[in-house]
């Protein structure tokens, strides 16, 4: 009697589970089955020029710190800001097409693994801005499938407001599901899984500065749906969260609750922008002890850890308007022509990480871009940038595509911020 119940249990489950295979409206085969391995980019997508195809008309009202370099983009837009020889600074829009065609074949020249993109709470309402947020997304589902990149999906939470709840994000993912086919692209399939599950990042729990409380904006419901939901769930959850999560404090809220939610979740992402510096003596040295720590918490916890990285920092140009009475020098998190993000690979990377999140693709208004940007950026009598320390265009896309090799175990492990162009005797 007992093998009986025990083989119709069996049969059950079966049926079950490939009942659940044929309603789940997510591919089951992907390029890029686990985040293990890879070194991953946040891709904004925000840029886009004034209702007269401009950019940056007014001087004092630039919130850049970085130049692109735009010499090989398909379209251009002229600006109000001059290069050193007279000629028009120029930029691009990411509405493009071939824009995003072109930073996804980056990504595939210089080994970069893919890109999560970014949709901020904004974007998720119905409306026109829904409308272009979409297209956006749906030239990277394209880009990504032709280039082999891999693609995800980060909801930010930024622009959710008190009284609202994460209600919104469960119809924006069906809708993103259903209508953008976003976890099964046309093409090659390259929507990126972790333990076999398509991934959706949740960024900005946790923060002291957000206007909502994490206990009252309904992100449990959220999570259960993306996990579990029998159509649109079956996913694997991110969480982007502050740099001190585990301990509570500096960064974080001090509400234990944080940690009742990384637990549900499958990967935690502490944001470690302006955390650390190179100006700082042996603050590398506090970068790997703490990642070292939030491993072992994780371990402890059945949870993936990905740390960030990013190769500098400067909001000068956007503190001016947006934070008057503390503006931010030029450059305040330097570069230093690539050290500072060697280090931080090489410090997590040595601390026992097995997959890497950079900070980010195309932010040049923080100065965090490792897409090609100039050495030669426009002149200007109220606005200043930083430049690439006389280092080429490419140069951060290639030391990131370095990081993903080593990552892999494909080139040997080095200390030693890698050298392209070795001096010819």
């Amino acid at each position: 009697m007992n093998k009986v119940l025990i083989t119709c249990a069996g049969i059950l489950l079966l049926a079950m589970q490939l009942y659940a295979q044929k309603t789940n409206k997510h591919a089951i085969v992907t390029q890029y089955p686990t985040y293990k391995g890879l070194v991953m980019a946040g891709y904004q997508g925000w840029f886009r020029p004034q209702k007269d195809g401009t950019f940056f008309q007014d001087e004092k009202r630039i919130y850049i710190d970085m130049w692109p370099d735009v010499s090989e983009y398909e379209i251009t837009y002229p600006t109000g800001l001059k290069l050193r020889d007279g000629s028009t600074a120029r930029f691009f829009s990411s509405a493009d097409k071939s824009t995003t065609a072109l930073h996804f074949k980056w990504m595939k020249d210089y080994g970069v693994d893919g890109v999560f993109m970014q949709r901020f709470y904004d974007a998720a309402r119905k409306g026109s801005r829904r409308q272009v947020e979409a297209g956006i997304l749906s030239n990277a589902l394209e880009a990504a499938s032709k280039n082999n990149r891999a693609i995800a999906l980060m909801y930010d939470l930024s622009g959710l407001h008190p009284g609202e709840d994460c209600s919104l994000l469960i119809e924006d993912w069906k809708y993103l599901v259903d209508s953008l086919k976003i976890t099964n692209q046309k093409g090659n399939k390259t929507y990126l899984h972790h333990n076999g599950k398509p991934v959706v990042a949740i960024w900005g729990l946790g923060f002291p500065d957000r206007p909502y409380n994490i206990r009252s904006i309904g992100i449990e419901q959220l999570i259960n749906f993306l996990k579990n939901d029998p159509q649109y769930g079956g996913c694997a959850v991110m969480l982007g969260v502050p740099t001190f999560w585990r301990t509570l404090d500096a960064d974080c809220v001090n509400d234990p609750y944080l940690h009742d939610l990384i637990k549900q979740a499958d990967i935690v992402l502490p944001w470690m922008v302006q955390r650390f510096t190179p100006l700082l003596h042996n603050d590398m040295d506090r970068y790997r002890d703490i990642i070292i720590k939030d491993l072992q918490w994780c371990k402890d916890n059945a949870v993936s850890y990905v740390p960030c990285i990013y190769p500098g920092f400067s909001w000068h140009n956007l503190s001016m308007h947006e934070f008057p009475d503390d503006i931010k020098p030029v450059g305040s998190i330097p570069r230093q022509g690539g050290r500072f993000y060697w280090q931080q690979i090489t410090t997590a990377l040595k601390a026992g990480t097995e997959m890497l999140y950079v900070a980010m693709f195309d932010e040049v208004n923080e100065g965090t871009a490792i897409f090609k940007c100039t050495d030669q950026p426009p002149v200007s009598a109220t606005a200043q940038f930083i430049d690439m320390d006389g280092k080429p265009s490419d140069h951060y896309l290639w030391l990131t595509g370095q990081a993903a090799k080593m990552l892999r175990n494909e080139i040997p492990f080095s200390l030693k911020q890698p050298e392209r162009y070795q001096d010819k005797k």
